[in-house]
């Protein structure tokens, strides 16, 4: 395995040189979308702890269920969501990714991430994934089944939030998953924290831990266990805070995972290393890093990325994104002082790029072949669902995060949001984003090479 990664690598240098990338076009499908307010029941024997979450999100405790409207922010117009916390549950919340291969009945391996969004207040958020099942006849995704992440076996190595129970299931205050492949009857999951590698058997029982290895030496972020304040960015961790692993790619019939940071690194002095992204192979069957690492650069206005997944051998998609969220066509005048009618910081970059990861030049770069633009989708035959498209216009995605995409077939992948419930909008303001899937035929895009 690690000579066939060495060998693509070795032919580039015979490579011809890179075209310009191409944008194609994409067309709606299917639409189909799992409520917002979706919400699952922690196992029988977890801590009370577990079912009311989202009581840290504020500045002081809060105990009281859906006392405090969710918001999504000053910067992005102060608009409240219609869903308040805390939870009387675990939310099913955002999808954070799509796995490769599917499970025997066909549905699909989906992952929630940490929960709220940082380590301090996600202490009661549980960690799990899914088998789900969209259908974009009914325009309804169908929750198979939902298995809640565990460590009874103590291979976490350093001290967990649930801790002194028996059965330790994981939560936000301990890791924030983002990425997940399912290989050989196991899970695996990239997440930001670390960033580590989890190795997961299918009832959620943590089997390894990995941390990260890049040209030899192992690298960390701000939240990783042992990074102490006060700490120096570039010297002292080197990832940024939530800039951990939130696309992991498996490579088909190699079992290498080709693990791709969300952010641009950091060196010292605290700026980053430039506007791409390190991407670093993984051995399953050796259970190691192979030692090599490549570069995703990204396009402009683009800020990291949502999701990694191959499509063949060697081309694979990725989702990359700006930090903008809702609309253009109902943008904020510019300097305009009152926002609760419009978007602020509206989405412009939403893209889903294809990489030939066969195709590296002397510099370590991917070569991107082609996009298409989320922004721009049409639907002639008016497939999406109605209070879910803009007035008039093409279709677009106009969220935050966009963290979830697959190749279906030939001819189609499928894309889905993570909605940060109850903290982002995107369709409507004033109401919380649905968690969205997208059934786009892209034939142009997925036999470009």
């Amino acid at each position: 395995m690690r000579f066939k990664l060495a060998f693509l690598a070795a032919c580039t240098a015979l490579s011809t040189p890179a075209l310009a990338e191409d944008v194609f076009p994409a067309t709606l499908a299917g639409h189909a979308y799992l409520p917002a307010l979706s919400m699952v029941a922690p196992p029988a024997d977890a801590p009370r702890d577990l079912w009311v979450s989202g009581k840290f999100t504020g500045a002081a405790r809060n105990d009281q269920p859906m006392s405090v409207m969710g918001n999504v922010g000053k910067s992005y117009g102060g608009h409240d969501t219609g869903i308040a916390l805390p939870f009387l549950g675990q939310p099913v919340q955002g999808m954070a990714g799509f796995a490769m291969n599917r499970a025997e009945d066909g549905s699909w391996f989906v992952l929630t991430d940490n929960g709220f969004g940082s380590k301090l207040n996600s202490p009661d958020a549980a960690l799990f994934f899914h088998r789900m099942m969209p259908d974009f006849t009914t325009g309804t995704v169908a929750r198979k089944e939902t298995v809640f992440l565990h460590d009874p076996d103590g291979k976490i190595p350093f001290r967990i939030a649930n801790e002194a129970t028996e059965a330790r299931y994981l939560t936000g205050a301990d890791f924030d998953p983002e990425s997940i492949q399912y290989l050989n009857g196991e899970i695996w999951i990239g997440e930001e924290f670390g960033p580590y590698l989890l190795r997961v058997a299918l009832d959620g029982r943590v089997l390894g831990i990995f941390e990260t290895k890049l040209d030899g030496a192992v690298i960390a972020g701000p939240d990783t266990p042992g990074v102490r304040v006060p700490a120096e960015a570039g010297k002292d961790f080197r990832v940024q805070r939530s800039g951990g692993y939130e696309g992991m790619a498996l490579q088909p019939d190699t079992g290498l995972l080709w693990a791709m940071l969300e952010k641009p690194l950091l060196v010292e002095g605290g700026e980053t290393e430039g506007d791409f992204l390190r991407v670093i192979t993984f051995d399953t069957a050796a259970q190691d890093w192979t030692g090599q690492s490549f570069k995703f650069k990204l396009s402009e206005g683009a800020k990291a990325i949502g999701d990694f997944n191959f499509i063949d051998a060697t081309r694979a998609l990725v989702i990359e994104r700006d930090n903008g969220e809702g609309d253009a066509a109902k943008a904020c005048a510019e300097g305009a002082s009152d926002t609760s009618a419009c978007f602020p910081n509206p989405a412009r970059v939403k893209n889903i790029v294809l990489l030939d990861t066969a195709d590296i030049d002397a510099d370590g770069f991917i070569r991107r072949i082609g996009h298409i633009d989320l922004m721009n989708i049409q639907d002639p035959d008016g497939k999406a669902l109605p209070g879910l498209k803009p007035a008039e216009g093409p279709f677009t995605f106009p969220f935050f995060t966009i963290e979830d995409v697959a190749r279906v077939d030939e001819t189609h992948i499928m894309v889905a949001n993570d909605n940060n419930l109850p903290f982002s909008g995107g369709r409507e303001i004033g109401q919380a984003a649905q968690n969205e899937f997208i059934l786009l035929s892209v034939p142009e895009l997925l036999s470009a090479k």
